[in-house]
């Protein structure tokens, strides 16, 4: 909702129809950059890693991260904007 608010507000968007798929694709991003990060720290971590992964060998974790921050954009965008 932050990405959202920046938008209107800034009027950085010019047409009200493009603004939920900026949304959407601003919160893709962050999750895929930490999922990312996790990875970097996965790489030169060690055995220290799996500490701040928390995967518990789930190989689709990052999958999954990501599908649930498209959920969380999109269920957010349809059932908050009302609200704003």
């Amino acid at each position: 909702m932050i990405s959202r608010e920046i938008f209107i507000r800034l009027k950085i968007v010019n047409r009200k129809k493009w603004i939920p798929f900026f949304v959407v694709s601003v919160c893709l991003a962050i999750s895929a950059f930490y999922e990312l990060v996790e990875w970097w720290v996965a790489i030169f971590g060690g055995s220290a890693s799996n500490d701040f992964i928390g995967s518990q060998g789930d190989v689709w974790d990052t999958q999954e991260d990501m599908l649930f921050a498209l959920i969380g954009a999109a269920y957010a965008l349809l059932f908050l904007s009302y609200f704003s």
